[in-house]
């Protein structure tokens, strides 16, 4: 539903826009602004930056990566549903939906567009969160309803039992950042990493950190390859 502002004019939509690549926002951004019912408000490639930019210009939706620099995009999600509820959020990610759609929802996104689908699709994602429903794929719905008919916890893969924050660090560690330059990058204690990363050993039965570093690296490499 298109909103009129005080002249009678139905109102753009404003978009904050969040990724750490210029170029995939400036490609964004201009594809936004053709649109006669859109236009972006402003941009940010971290956080500190999104957090900022988003409680200034108090955008209707904000499309934030997953993978920010050093950063968890699901985090940024979390800390914008509490401080900005009134702002629909859409993860875009590179990032297999099967694993990362149904936690960005739970985070409290309202969306998730995977960056290999056509432009055509970000913008019905953003129209469709707009007017207050969810955007996932066909594909994320069905995978959805039959996780929830199986009730089976044990079908789910170690990495599916990783937590948010788990799975954060287990993607850094497969990218070659060691326990101590996770906790600087993410803001957290040594101690802390090293305890998530204790709980990830045991969801993937391993008793070593040299074991789960393995499993992250083939996991990062197949991602990849996808």
């Amino acid at each position: 539903m298109n909103q009129k502002s005080s002249n009678g004019v139905a109102r753009k939509r404003r978009v904050f826009i969040v990724d750490d690549h210029p170029l995939v926002r400036d490609g964004l951004a201009n594809f936004i602004n053709q649109q006669n019912d859109l236009t972006v408000c402003g941009e940010a490639e971290d956080s500190a930056g999104a957090i900022a930019g988003i409680e200034s210009c108090r955008p209707d939706v904000a499309l934030i990566d997953i993978s920010l620099k050093n950063e968890s995009g699901l985090e940024l999600v979390k800390t914008l549903q509490t401080g900005v509820p009134q702002v629909a959020l859409i993860v875009l990610s590179m990032h297999d939906e099967e694993l990362y759609a149904e936690r960005a929802l739970h985070a409290g996104a309202r969306g998730y567009v995977m960056k290999r689908e056509t432009t055509k699709n970000v913008l019905i994602a953003i129209r469709r969160v707009i007017e207050g429903d969810i955007y996932v794929s066909d594909r994320v719905v069905n995978l959805m309803a039959r996780r929830m008919s199986s009730r089976k916890a044990s079908a789910a893969t170690p990495v599916q039992r990783l937590s948010d924050r788990e799975l954060e660090i287990f993607r850094l560690l497969g990218q070659g950042r060691t326990s101590s330059q996770i906790a600087e990058d993410l803001g957290l204690s040594l101690k802390t990493v090293q305890a998530y990363c204790a709980r990830a050993k045991e969801k993937f039965g391993v008793t070593s950190l040299a074991e789960l570093l393995r499993a992250a690296i083939r996991w990062e490499d197949a991602m990849h390859v996808k």
